[in-house]
């Protein structure tokens, strides 16, 4: 199974017990932190962290106004678990709980709110993730030209205070049609490096836009995370207030 990217879910019950690195590294590891303020107005008091590097999140996040930091998780994306839904969310829990379980000091006395996102494409039965190398990203979009698949995010949300944990992980499927590529034009999107570390091998919102036949879902979900439920579960369970712009 390709590379991509375990804990028991709690599902909201407690339980106790390609981005630009900043300059600000903790002493817990390779945890960069970079803040990212809102235009919106503040969601209140509670601190929420994004716990993945990827640029496309951090910029999905922003647009739609939400005050938070940037830690990336150190988590391993490998996972033998086949099914698509589940292999994003237990990747999503992974890298939620790492980063979590490894705030730096001054956090602890805070109410934080982690967010852990694993996105995979889901072709003809294989779990399609990064490509290890050029050649794989050709295979990739060689797989899903000319045909539909399905685009798989989950997302963990962990509401940490103190030693107490709340947690509540979803995932959301998008199918994604794309038109016939003859291997020339596959060889010239490939070449751009465009595909190198995107999930299925391409960018909806990039470059390869222009093979898309149309979409059936959300598309922020095959960008990399569905931020219109990300605010909703967030307000579901309390975790923030709403805010609006003035």
């Amino acid at each position: 199974m390709s590379q991509m990217g375990d804990m028991d879910k709690t599902d909201g019950m407690s339980k106790t017990g390609n981005m630009d690195k900043t300059d600000d590294m903790s002493k817990t590891g390779n945890i960069y932190k970079t803040a990212m303020k809102s235009t919106a107005g503040s969601v209140g008091r509670e601190r929420i962290i994004l716990a993945s590097g990827s640029p496309r999140r951090r910029e999905l996040l922003s647009g739609i106004g939400l005050e938070y930091e940037v830690i990336v998780s150190r988590e391993e994306e490998n996972i033998e678990e086949t099914d698509p839904a589940r292999v994003v969310e237990l990747l999503s829990e992974r890298k939620a709980m790492d980063v979590a379980e490894h705030l730096p000091q001054e956090y602890e006395s805070q109410v934080c709110i982690i967010l852990g996102a694993d996105t995979v494409v889901a072709a003809d039965g294989e779990i399609l993730g990064k490509p290890a190398d050029e050649a794989d990203a050709v295979r990739m979009i060689e797989k899903i030209a000319g045909d539909t698949h399905r685009v798989y995010t989950g997302v963990t949300l962990i509401r940490k205070t103190g030693g107490i944990y709340e947690e509540h992980t979803f995932s959301e499927c998008t199918e994604v049609s794309v038109y016939d590529m003859d291997h020339r034009e596959i060889e010239a999107y490939v070449a751009t490096g465009e595909p190198m570390d995107k999930a299925g091998a391409y960018a909806i919102q990039g470059l390869f836009g222009k093979h898309i036949r149309k979409i059936n879902g959300d598309y922020t979900n095959v960008v990399g995370l569905p931020v219109g439920r990300v605010y909703r579960e967030l307000r579901k369970n309390g975790w923030i207030a709403e805010w609006r712009s003035d």
